[in-house]
């Protein structure tokens, strides 16, 4: 619930979200484990790979928004812009 909260609350920095993010993807991670008792491990290997998948891909975006805008503001990225 935590995650969810900053998410909403972070609306100035991109890393700020994207740290958010990745904590509610830890907190599904964890909640599918201990729900599962540990017999599906499997399934949270495919969670966590898509969630580095995730981290990986909005690194990379702010870093290509950081070198084009010189900042990670979310405003910067707003869509009126042409």
């Amino acid at each position: 619930m935590i995650p969810i909260t900053c998410v909403m609350l972070q609306r100035q920095h991109l890393l700020m979200a994207l740290l958010a993010f990745e904590g509610m993807i830890l907190t599904i991670l964890v909640t599918i484990m201990v729900l599962m008792l540990y017999s599906w491990m499997f399934v949270t290997l495919i969670i966590l790979t898509f969630g580095a998948c995730g981290a990986s891909l909005g690194l990379a975006c702010m870093v290509m928004m950081a070198r084009s805008y010189g900042n990670d503001h979310i405003s910067s990225l707003s869509t009126n812009k042409c």
